[in-house]
């Protein structure tokens, strides 16, 4: 992989636990022709500085893309599933268990 050319970049840690749970779009007769990881640096760009999407720097696929992917992914629950899965992920790293007791 190359540098991160933003704060809000990758790195393969991060990204080895993402990937699996965002799935690639599937069109048929269209190849995967995006890189999903460049997308999702793209998503959290955006997040991150707050811009607009048509004022994504033209380093990152091309806004229209990212957007479908982040919305396919926001109606399919993905983004829930990653928070989910990171919260989890933290609380056992902290001793505690993956869901929380107190609210039960």
């Amino acid at each position: 992989m190359l540098t991160a050319a933003y704060p809000s970049d990758l790195n393969d840690a991060e990204w080895a636990i993402l990937c699996p749970l965002l799935t690639p779009s599937r069109q048929a007769g269209h190849p995967q022709v995006l890189e999903l990881r460049r997308i999702v640096e793209a998503v959290f760009y955006l997040l991150r500085t707050g811009c607009q999407w048509r004022a994504l720097p033209h380093e990152f696929p091309p806004w229209p893309a990212v957007y479908w992917h982040y919305a396919r992914w926001r109606r399919a629950g993905a983004w829930d599933a990653i928070n989910a899965a990171l919260r989890e992920r933290r609380r056992v790293a902290i001793g505690r268990t993956a869901q929380p007791t107190a609210a039960t």
